[in-house]
Parts: structure tokens; C-alpha cells; sequence
């Protein structure tokens, strides 16, 4: 399958330099100058992933990612942030706005594809997972083939990598699993932002558990575990 990917970027270098390399790596592409092109787009056809430039003109890329995270055919579409920010506040907006990876400017063109490439590895695996592996602590209720997450009987929005970081800790209810550990297996790639952006994820799901985030605790130092009654 040729995956579809909807990149904006202001820049037009940029724009035509991440277009082509792209369409080399086997993707479908359809770049834009702005938000507003992307929107509009979107009326025609629903893309695999979005590559998102932070600094736009009229909207820019953070309010656009909460934008396509409120909108229901849009929520659970992976979103990489493309940025020349780099300070750990400009992350976790990021995240909390709803993207699911951060990549800093100047980034390789190979840095990049890893990670898209990456992402589209665990959609895949998400897709094709048995439905039939409810997963429960209190409640929290999680169908991994279905990708549907409950608490208390509501159904909660996550991003990628927050639905595998919850999927993760249920699945290992009462270990301690590192901040190695979870980079490595939520993540999937040699990621040079540290375990700081486990943390923030994290935090992030901790937020849109509600009252069931008590279950996530932390172990200073080492990582997280899942706990508490079934």
C-alpha cells in the first residue's frame, strides 16, 4: 500500500525538497503552503499521516493540530510536528495538542522517513490485532483490534503512541517497565529526544485518563508501572 501523506510548509525549498524525497521512498504526497489548503483538501480525501510545519502564516501548525485532533475523521490520523523549535516546552505543547512525534529543523531526510516509516508499522500492527484481547484494570477497558479505549464506560480519544503506551502498561499490569524499555518499544527507532519524551507522553495520557490516570504510578528513576485492582 502507498501511503498518503499531506505535508504544509511555508517554505517552498523545504516543501519540494521533503515532496520529492518522499515520493522516492514510495509515498503519495500532496504538499501545501498553508492550512487553509490542507482543510480544503480534506474534502477530497483523507491522508495516512500529516507532516506538520509549527511556524505557518494565519494558522500555524500547533492550533492546525488541534484543529485535525477535534475533528472526528480526523482524530487518529498519525501527526509529525516539524519544527525549529526545540525546547522541551515547545514539545510538550506539541503533545498536548495532539501530535504523535516532534522532529527538530535541521533533521536528515533519513531521520524522517525512519520515523514515518516507523509509524506506519504500528498502524499496520494495530490494524491487524486480534479483536478479541480485551485488555482491563478498573475502569479502563481497552480492544486493541478495534483501537477503542473506555473509562468508565466513555470512549476517550489517544494518539498513537499514547494508545501503545496504555496498551503496553495494561498488557504488563504490576512490572516496572523502564524509560528504555518504552522508547525502544513504543517508539521503534534510534529517537535522540531522550526519555524525557516518554515522560511527556505520559503525562499527556495521565490527563486524558481522568480520574483513572491513579493507576499509572511512577517509579522515580526507573519508569512506570500499572497498578490497582482489576
Amino acid at each position: 500500500m502507498n501511503h498518503l501523506i499531506y505535508c504544509v510548509d511555508d517554505d517552498a525549498p523545504i516543501r519540494e525538497l521533503l515532496e520529492a524525497n518522499l515520493k522516492r521512498e514510495g509515498f503519495r504526497v500532496r504538499a501545501f503552503s498553508d492550512a487553509d489548503g490542507l482543510l480544503l483538501a480534506l474534502r477530497d480525501q483523507l491522508p495516512d499521516l500529516f507532516l506538520l510545519d509549527w511556524m505557518l502564516p494565519g494558522m500555524d501548525g500547533l492550533e492546525l493540530c488541534r484543529t485535525l485532533r477535534q475533528m472526528e475523521n480526523t482524530q487518529s490520523i498519525p501527526i509529525i510536528m516539524l519544527t525549529a523549535k526545540d525546547q522541551e516546552v515547545d514539545m510538550i505543547l506539541g503533545i498536548e495538542m495532539g501530535a504523535d512525534d516532534y522532529i527538530s529543523k535541521p533533521f536528515s531526510m533519513r531521520e524522517l522517513t525512519t520515523r514515518i516509516k516507523a509509524i506506519f508499522r504500528r498502524v499496520h500492527r494495530l490494524e491487524n490485532a486480534s479483536g478479541g484481547a480485551m485488555l482491563r484494570l478498573g475502569e479502563i477497558y481497552m480492544e486493541p483490534g478495534a483501537r477503542r479505549v473506555t473509562v468508565d464506560g466513555e470512549p476517550i480519544t489517544l494518539t498513537l503512541k499514547e494508545f501503545e503506551l496504555l496498551k503496553m502498561l495494561l498488557s504488563s499490569k504490576g512490572m516496572v517497565l523502564t524509560r528504555d524499555l518504552l522508547l525502544e518499544t513504543v517508539w521503534g527507532y534510534d529517537y535522540n529526544g531522550g526519555t524525557r519524551t516518554v515522560d511527556v507522553h505520559i503525562m499527556q495520557l495521565r490527563k486524558r485518563l481522568g480520574a483513572a490516570e491513579r493507576y499509572i504510578e511512577t517509579v522515580r528513576g526507573v519508569g512506570y508501572r500499572m497498578s490497582g485492582a482489576v
